[in-house]
């Protein structure tokens, strides 16, 4: 018996025809890049944000309004979002915390940033950057929460650019029954990031502020806290801040027994140097090879026996992608540099990216 299958469901749907040519027109780019360069925040779109507005804070603060695309799931106070930038070519990623209350959909979120000496992406985000930039954006992160229901006791021991976390968590109400203090420290009252704001808390009701002044009274010392707060013990602290702080405090807590009524966020100092070819390692797969900067991070981990993700090798399907934990690489195409500060876990295709300086790839 013959089998008679109709024209009609042999032929391409007319939406796939139409990428099918839209492809074919814009090759190299493919529709999607064009798509990008209109509707950068649409849905399905990789994660990005535009900003909206820089807002001064102090001399060297500022926090910035950005508007994240529709793939943006929320935050929860207190958490961070890691930003990626282009500063003078080259693709920064950097971790800042979310200083507004959660927002539904896609509603503005605000970083507040404090420009650091040869700071390159807190300068220019302080200093440089306009309304309209767009900026890469991952999914908001961190444990440095607020739990549920508030403790009725809290206290925040903050110095610097550490109270942007606290803010965030300040500003959603969660802690409005809740018994504040917050022990905040800055070289003068001038350099209290958000100081009108939380002089005006203190002065409502809703918490004690304790100020330190480090032009005038010098370092916080942790010992100084039975002072100041001579129940700090007994509260769940939350305390953010350089190295140096965090350290004291840790131990003080420790020393104490209450190490498990502390909560700390630490910021994260290191400096990423590009340059021309590196080592690369393969972390979980416990492979270092020497690369040069024109060999492709795909070919340079086969050749040292790596088992390396791949598909077209031509940086169109993707399969090739993994998280550059630390480091920076160069894209081939278009010299694009793209860094990575310990941790973050940047997605790049190793098939059209070269080591630019020492680098880890998480495989």
């Amino acid at each position: 018996m013959a089998t008679t299958v109709s024209r009609r469901s042999t032929r391409m749907p007319l939406r796939d025809r139409l990428l099918r040519l839209a492809g074919a027109v814009t090759t190299p780019l493919l529709p999607d890049d064009y798509l990008d360069l209109v509707a950068p925040l649409r849905a399905g779109a990789d994660l990005r944000g535009r900003i909206l507005d820089v807002r001064p804070e102090t001399p060297d603060a500022a926090t910035v309004v950005i508007r994240p695309g529709r793939g943006w799931r929320g935050h929860l106070p207190g958490q961070y979002v890691r930003l990626g930038v282009d500063v003078d070519g080259v693709r920064q990623w950097r971790a800042y915390s979310l200083t507004a209350p959660p927002g539904r959909g896609n509603a503005p979120v605000t970083i507040t940033v404090k420009a650091i000496p040869d700071g390159v992406v807190s300068n220019h985000l302080v200093r440089r950057v306009r309304p309209g930039t767009i900026v890469q954006l991952d999914q908001a992160q961190g444990d440095f929460v607020l739990p549920r229901p508030a403790p009725p006791r809290v206290l925040f021991v903050t110095a610097g650019s550490g109270v942007t976390p606290v803010m965030g968590m300040l500003r959603c109400g969660a802690l409005a029954d809740s018994d504040v203090v917050l022990v905040h420290s800055a070289p003068t009252p001038t350099d209290v990031i958000f100081g009108a704001e939380l002089r005006d808390l203190a002065a409502q009701g809703v918490l004690r502020l304790v100020e330190r002044h480090t032009d005038r009274d010098g370092q916080l010392d942790v010992t100084e806290l039975a002072d100041l707060v001579p129940d700090h013990l007994d509260r769940q602290t939350w305390a953010c801040g350089p190295v140096g702080l965090l350290d004291a405090v840790e131990r003080h807590w420790a020393d104490a027994g209450a190490a498990d009524r502390l909560h700390t966020e630490r910021f994260r100092p290191t400096v990423i140097t590009a340059g021309e070819g590196g080592p690369v390692t393969f972390t979980r797969s416990g492979v270092t090879v020497q690369a040069d900067g024109s060999r492709a991070l795909l070919d340079a981990g086969e050749e040292a026996g790596v088992l390396m993700p791949s598909g077209c090798r031509m940086g169109i399907c993707f399969g090739c992608v993994l998280p550059l934990r630390q480091g920076a690489v160069r894209d081939l195409r278009t010299g694009e540099l793209t860094t990575a500060l310990p941790g973050d876990g940047v997605l790049v295709q190793t098939c059209v990216s070269a080591a630019a300086g020492p680098c880890d790839i998480d495989l």
